[in-house]
């Protein structure tokens, strides 16, 4: 019989949300999840992971490949190829080939990811490599002193933050960018997200983190929102940590053990 996988707690719960105009453009509103962004998960890649593929731990959330956004992420990841070590990568003999491939869409053009190999992304090293498992463009990247979110496909290094991103007319007829920051859980993979053998955003083992996820992923939220929106949505989070979560995060543990580290907001 297969292994189960790590429990998870259901989709469906309270959450906390804010919204706040951009200190930086008033044109720009903030919109996120404070349940989400207050919890203690973090990735336990390679310390419990279970892998969205049954029997497949190893891979993590690597198992499909990474789709491309658009070129300026091609073109981000392409240049942090060329840097790319035989340590640093397991399979540069079969990706420096050709590390991408296309899907067709019914919808329009192709879409393209990284090359999936041996039921896995092209770009993941494999146990036992020598340069260690993981992501090559991560261990790249640590390697050169950079941040993994200069290296790597945009849709990796944003995992597990969801950002979408509208238009709004408001009530007066002026109108805003409306940047909506969440947790990329199940229902974030469209109807297949669902047949995922574990998804970590839902499961207590990831939930394990010393420090809040808005403390822990700032490199990526200040990507996301700008560093003025980063800095207010820190603010905010910090402060609802402070006076005490109505609506904490299932998956974490009670009492949060974040709210026996964090550190008071100034002002």
């Amino acid at each position: 019989m297969p292994e189960s996988p790590p429990p998870e707690v259901p989709l469906d719960f309270p959450r906390e949300w804010i919204e706040f105009a951009d200190p930086a453009d008033r044109e720009h509103v903030v919109r996120a999840d404070v349940t989400w962004l207050a919890s203690a998960w973090t990735c336990i890649f390679g310390r419990g992971c279970a892998g969205v593929v049954a029997g497949r731990p190893d891979d993590g959330c690597c198992s499909h490949g990474a789709y491309l956004t658009d070129e300026d992420d091609l073109d981000r990841v392409r240049a942090a190829v060329a840097d790319l070590t035989d340590d640093d990568w397991q399979l540069a003999g079969v990706g420096r080939q050709g590390w991408t491939e296309e899907e067709a869409d019914d919808d329009g053009p192709p879409s393209v990811r990284t090359l999936v190999v041996d039921g896995a992304c092209v770009f993941l090293n494999r146990p036992g490599h020598r340069g260690g498992a993981g992501c090559a463009l991560h261990r790249m990247a640590l390697r050169t002193g950079l941040h993994p979110l200069t290296t790597k496909p945009d849709v990796c290094w944003q995992l597990p933050v969801r950002r979408e991103q509208e238009h709004v007319e408001r009530p007066d007829g002026s109108r805003v960018l409306r940047t909506t920051i969440g947790e990329f859980d199940r229902r974030g993979w469209g109807a297949g997200g669902h047949d995922l053998h574990w998804w970590c955003t839902g499961s207590p083992d990831a939930h394990v983190a010393p420090e809040p996820l808005v403390e822990t992923y700032a490199a990526e939220l200040t990507a996301l929102v700008g560093a003025p929106a980063y800095a207010e949505l820190r603010r905010l989070v910090l402060a609802r940590l402070d006076q005490g979560l109505v609506a904490p995060h299932p998956a974490s543990p009670r009492p949060v053990p974040v709210e026996l580290h964090r550190r008071r907001p100034a002002g």
